[in-house]
């Protein structure tokens, strides 16, 4: 982690101590095996101490988003049942006391950061090292032993909340087995090593980064960076120059975006060199999929524009990554082509909180761009016959924690209704068209999927976020969020200035020039696909304004709620 400017390391041996210290002390402090412990932090080691010590005393750990409100850490910490709470530092702290309701169920509260004088704050409230000194100071240090011993692999390890894109967020309960059902095979189709250092970006909340950056990571005895935050993982890759990331598809977008902005500045020749190499690699993307040697013309090629392109293109990523994995969201295919072909892969997979989370996915041995690869061993997956997937395997979940009703509803018959609508091919790929309860039905009867839509339009450099809307409407229209960045060094070369964002989408030239964006994306889409007319929107889509969801998912509802006047006067 980075410390006063500095990356400092712990070893396996350190992290040991901290964990059995701080699992000692909880137990001092009353912690019984099957308590619900809610933490509420930003990615940090004192995150993975507190989770692995949990899971040491047979607790059950319920994540929230470092981003959620007090509502939401009220709802989580109410339905998990939490008689324990941890939080990061004095902000989350204050985010919490200012639940009210709390003051009757929470009975101990554990601070990771100092704060000089606890007791002005909340009688609760106690420091993350006072509980590994009273942890230290345990007598009866056998306990851990004997606690471990307890534990079934079918106990709950773990509430992971979903992000609640149409309502509240609902508590998977993830057994022991489920998550070493996913992690055993993360092993062996990823092979990660003693050797690997991975970047951890994602929130650990979410069920993702849990699994493949945090569980997974442990389970090989590799190593784990923190990144600073996500505004600053683009220097974070710089320093710690990582073998392996996990990361969601907006991040890749940007880098791709980054390095398409560098090379408009460059001279032509330049130009020439990069897109010749692209072309190359490319070419031999085809070779590599089918895992034939490249022909001697092609391997000199490859060589070539190693050292002059792709070379630069995995600097940007610290220059060791062997490869990424994405998930959370579709990756679009001309993403996945692009970095393929710099030699930087990255392995779009598909899977659910529900399922711990991976389904499916692309790997070394077998990959198909565009796809999310084959199913896990162990894992079966079936189409029903309006096109859902439906999963069963060691890696779905329990249930939903206190909520038997929507339990019923997401597993039937042993079965995981995922809500998302696929297919597969003929050598057994998976393909996601789009969330079943997302697809639009035009008022001309045309069914469309606007995920595909959305990710196209991102593609551009002038636009950052997109919501398309169209159900029961004649026509598809959509909300754009403009890539102010980008937009405002487009309008400063024509000398032109606005003094807020508000100013700048009213402008007639900014309007041609998304329009001009828009104009392109139509071209690739069947004419009912196409986007006729749009909004500019003068604010980002986010976790605050709730028109994001903490894993960055769209709240469609809540994207037509706040825009709905001016999606109404677009038809």
């Amino acid at each position: 982690m980075k410390k006063d400017g500095e990356w400092k390391s712990l070893t396996y041996a350190q992290v040991d101590e901290f964990v059995k210290n701080f699992a000692l002390g909880l137990i001092d402090m009353g912690f019984k095996q099957g308590d619900r412990i809610a933490l509420l932090s930003e990615n940090r080691p004192k995150w993975a101490f507190t989770d692995l010590a949990v899971q040491a005393v047979g607790g059950v750990l319920a994540a929230i988003y470092s981003t959620n409100t007090s509502k939401e850490i009220l709802h989580i910490t109410e339905n998990s049942e939490s008689r324990f709470l941890v939080v990061s530092n004095h902000f989350q702290l204050k985010k919490a006391l200012a639940v009210k309701s709390l003051d009757k169920l929470v009975e101990h509260i554990v601070i990771f950061d100092p704060i000089q004088d606890l007791t002005d704050v909340d009688k609760r409230v106690v420091s993350f090292h006072d509980v590994l000194n009273r942890g230290k100071g345990f007598r009866d240090a056998g306990i851990l032993a004997r606690r471990l011993e307890e534990i079934q692999p079918e106990d709950v390890a773990t509430l992971i909340y979903t992000s609640g894109v149409t309502g509240k967020s609902k508590g998977a309960m993830l057994t022991h087995s489920n998550l070493l059902s996913n992690i055993h095979e993360a092993h062996k189709l990823f092979g990660l090593s003693p050797d690997d250092i991975c970047l951890s970006i994602l929130p650990l909340s979410h069920s993702f980064e849990r699994m493949a950056g945090h569980f997974a990571v442990f389970y090989c005895g590799a190593s784990i960076a923190y990144a600073e935050s996500i505004s600053t993982v683009g220097q974070d890759l710089l320093d710690v120059r990582p073998t392996v990331m996990v990361g969601v598809p907006r991040l890749f977008e940007k880098f791709h975006a980054r390095i398409l902005q560098h090379l408009r500045k460059r001279k032509t020749w330049a130009n020439n060199i990069f897109d010749w190499g692209m072309a190359a690699g490319r070419q031999a993307t085809g070779y590599r999929l089918k895992r034939k040697r490249l022909p001697a013309y092609l391997d000199l090629q490859i060589q070539a524009a190693d050292r002059l392109v792709f070379k630069k293109i995995r600097e940007n990523f610290g220059g060791r990554l062997r490869f990424a994995i994405s998930g959370g969201a579709p990756l679009p295919q001309e993403i996945a082509e692009f970095f393929y072909a710099a030699s930087v892969p990255i392995y779009e997979g598909y899977g659910l909180t529900e399922a711990s989370p991976v389904i499916s996915t692309n790997c070394p041995a077998a990959t198909r761009l565009g796809t999310v690869g084959r199913p896990i061993p162990g894992v079966e997956v079936r189409i029903d016959v309006d096109g859902e997937i439906l999963v069963r395997g060691p890696n779905v979940m329990k249930g939903y924690f206190n909520n038997p009703v929507e339990s019923d509803i997401m597993i039937k018959d042993g079965w995981l209704h995922t809500g998302d609508i696929g297919r597969f091919d003929d050598t057994g790929f998976l393909s996601i068209t789009d969330r079943k309860k997302d697809i639009i039905m035009t008022s001309g009867g045309k069914n469309i999927a606007p995920q595909h839509i959305e990710a196209l339009l991102r593609m551009d450099p002038y636009i950052s976020q997109v919501f398309v809307v169209g159900d029961r409407r004649p026509y598809l229209t959509s909300v754009i969020v403009p890539d102010y960045k980008e937009v405002k060094n487009w309008i400063s070369e024509k000398g032109m200035y606005f003094a807020s964002n508000k100013d700048l989408v009213k402008d007639p030239s900014v309007r041609d020039l998304i329009q001009h964006s828009v104009d392109r994306v139509n071209a690739q889409l069947a004419r009912f696909e196409t986007v006729k007319k749009f909004i500019l929107s003068d604010t980002d889509f986010n976790v605050e304004n709730e028109m994001l969801t903490p894993t960055m998912k769209l709240r469609r509802r809540h994207v037509v709620k706040r825009f709905s006047h001016e999606i109404d006067q677009l038809y």
